[in-house]
């Protein structure tokens, strides 16, 4: 299987060295689920990198970013245009955090800040319609998250597959060809706190304290990861 990540942003430079890249990060959390034997290409969307083409891929994924989705810069402007029109053919796409809200607003759904402010940490959520065969599937999964924006609306056609009380649309899915989650499954833990501690003024002490003691209970981004591998192969959800 051939994946292409749109990487939306660039990491620190403080961590970058130990991270490499939000594409990195997704490459090594697919391999970890499984995906050894993939091919992975990566493309620095802000730079306005993009392949020649999209067709010998079996899906696109789109990381996150600390941009807006609904943002109107050029980079994020053209980013869009380039979804809807792989919307539009179909092609497999896979959305997270900042993926997710775009590849939603695409669609036709409500994307902006959250009223009830950041979510950030470990955040568990309830799943719904998972193939209940699958040995990666839960009713309940968390992941680690750091966003001030959501979708507010399911997408037109699309279903709910997880939400809890701060992020009612906190994964969706339409048919064979989209799959999103507002989480961040590449994520691990001293990458969260690391954030946490950048954002901790903006944050204010009690949400950065219940982020940073939240961090000692895991997450299944793994578990997550396997779900995105099988649905790129053709597997139900």
């Amino acid at each position: 299987m051939k994946l292409c990540i749109l990487e939306n942003d660039d990491l620190d430079p403080a961590v970058a060295p130990l991270y490499g890249g939000y594409g990195a990060m997704v490459q090594r959390l697919f391999i970890n689920a499984g995906a050894g034997d993939w091919q992975f290409d990566i493309f620095h969307t802000p730079s306005g990198n993009y392949p020649e083409s999209f067709n010998g891929y079996d899906a696109v994924l789109l990381t996150g970013s600390k941009a807006d989705a609904f943002s109107q810069e050029q980079w994020v402007l053209e980013l869009r245009e380039r979804v809807l029109v792989l919307l539009k053919h179909k092609k497999k796409l896979l959305g997270i955090c900042f993926g997710h809200q775009l590849i939603a607003l695409c669609l036709g759904a409500r994307v902006g800040r959250a009223p009830q402010g950041w979510g950030v940490g470990r955040m568990a959520y309830d799943w719904y319609g998972v193939n209940p065969d699958s040995n990666t599937a839960s009713p309940t999964m968390a992941l680690l998250a750091s966003h001030q924006d959501q979708v507010f609306e399911v997408p037109p056609n699309a279903r709910l597959l997880a939400s809890n009380a701060h992020c009612p649309v906190a994964a969706y899915a339409l048919d064979d060809h989209v799959f999103c989650v507002q989480g961040h499954p590449e994520f691990v833990e001293d990458y969260s706190a690391f954030l946490l501690n950048k954002r901790r003024d903006r944050l204010g002490e009690a949400l950065y304290t219940r982020g940073i003691e939240s961090l000692a209970s895991g997450h299944d981004g793994v578990a997550v990861a396997r779900l995105m591998l099988a649905f790129v192969k053709g597997q139900p959800l």
